[in-house]
């Protein structure tokens, strides 16, 4: 079983059926009776709406497990629904991980599967798991380089035979533009909106780069007028939601050009050959290729499905287990 276990999303590879679930990484807890209503898509759909004594939590923030009992439960919820309420026997786990993340946070990691029900825990960096669902040959010595913009971290990694050659993560992503949304609303319009809001601005309306016909979009938001304390409805366009993004897109170029200058001249060479693969479901943003391209001069390609190239990439290891061994970063096992 291969897990990429996100900040926005969870998915999940079975060996021989290929991905078996896609679901959000929220839960949905009643906190009189401390058990879970819900778990994934119903639990996203009542972020920002439950009554006083629900709570819909994301255990996950900045890649890492922010709050570990939740986690443990949503991993155990994940791995039955996949299993059908079959009696299973313990299941091998290989789970992508923030190359960034400590001992400890790495550890928390493992527990969690280990307590759902895993037999061997094996942890692979997310940026190697994303280049080998990608499609890219990490087991050559030639260099690639990968940018993985999730909902939590970006990882930005150069990779040559099996192994990373560099990599920086930085806890800035999908959650910090979604944020970044909401601060443009409440400053500008003095509109006060959700989570979700945010995120559905960013998809329909947000864009990295100018892009033909694109700018022309608007889109009608609803929120909370902050002065009046009224619901008011408020219409913004591409340039200012591009506007609102762009400090946090700053900081994933600096990433990018960071590690690039710290790439040694060979691999440098392989990376100009070959372009930069956007991996990650931040890779979806409209022009965000061309953005990264015109600032570092370097063609960047877009992977051909962004969000499941992690959990595809946890799913070809386990299915040529022997000759990707190399690639793990952690292992524990349940005795």
């Amino acid at each position: 079983m291969g897990i990429d276990l996100g900040t926005a999303n969870t998915l999940v590879y079975v060996s021989g059926r290929g991905i078996v679930l896609q679901e959000p990484s929220v839960v949905a807890i009643d906190q009189n009776l401390k058990v879970p209503l819900a778990v994934g898509e119903e639990a996203k759909k009542m972020l920002g709406r439950t009554p006083g004594n629900v709570v819909a939590l994301r255990p996950l923030r900045d890649g890492v497990i922010a709050d570990f009992d939740t986690a443990e439960l949503m991993l155990k919820h994940f791995i039955r629904r996949v299993h059908e309420g079959r009696q299973l026997v313990s299941p091998r786990i290989v789970i992508g991980i923030p190359s960034g993340v400590t001992g400890v946070e790495r550890r928390a990691v493992m527990e969690a599967a280990t307590q759902a029900g895993a037999r061997d825990v094996y942890l692979i960096d997310e940026p190697v798991a994303a280049a080998i669902g990608a499609g890219l040959p990490v087991a050559e010595p030639t260099g690639n380089m990968i940018i993985d913009i999730g909902g939590g971290t970006t990882e930005v990694a150069v990779l040559s035979l099996q192994g990373t050659v560099l990599s920086e993560s930085v806890r800035v992503a999908g959650d910090e533009l979604s944020e970044a949304i909401t601060q443009y609303m409440k400053k500008v319009h003095n509109l006060v909106i959700g989570e979700r809001t945010s995120e559905e601005i960013k998809i329909v309306v947000g864009s990295a780069y100018p892009i033909d016909n694109h700018d022309e979009i608007a889109m009608d938001v609803r929120g909370l007028h902050l002065l009046s304390g009224l619901p008011r409805t408020v219409s913004v366009k591409a340039p200012e939601i591009r506007e609102a993004m762009a400090e946090p897109l700053s900081v994933i170029i600096e990433a990018v050009k960071r590690t690039l200058e710290r790439t040694p001249p060979e691999l440098a060479a392989d990376i100009i050959d070959r372009g930069i693969m956007l991996a990650g479901g931040g890779a979806l943003l409209k022009g965000l290729d061309t953005l990264i391209s015109h600032e570092t001069g370097i063609v960047v390609h877009v992977a051909a499905d962004p969000l499941s190239c992690v959990v595809l990439g946890t799913g070809r290891v386990l299915e040529n287990f022997k000759q990707l061994e190399r690639v793990f970063s952690g292992h524990s096992r349940s005795m």
